[in-house]
């Protein structure tokens, strides 16, 4: 009698492969947030500032996310903030 190599259990291979693959689609869709550097973020807000998505609170030194009304007291919270908006209201639309 053949008893199958205890070693050899490739039978669950293709599935995590799949999985494996399946992953990385899901992450390159998906913007990431994470290497947002001072710089860049910076000149995301003054982007913002100039198409009006983003206003400036003077009194309280904020940024008021005028979309979500979310305000924050860093430049880079705030563009990591709608960074991650877009893309979470991006897939939104995507799935409807």
């Amino acid at each position: 009698m053949q008893y199958p190599d205890r070693y050899d259990a490739t039978a669950d291979d293709h599935e995590r492969f799949e999985a494996d693959l399946l992953a990385q689609d899901r992450d390159v869709r998906s913007p990431s947030t994470a290497d947002l550097d001072d710089e860049t973020a910076h000149q995301v807000v003054r982007d913002l500032l100039d198409t009006g998505t983003a206003t400036p609170v003077v009194d309280q030194r904020l940024l008021a996310h005028e979309p979500s009304d979310t305000a924050f007291k860093s430049m880079q919270q705030f563009a990591v903030f709608h960074e991650g908006w877009t893309a979470a209201h991006d897939a939104g639309e995507r799935d409807e």
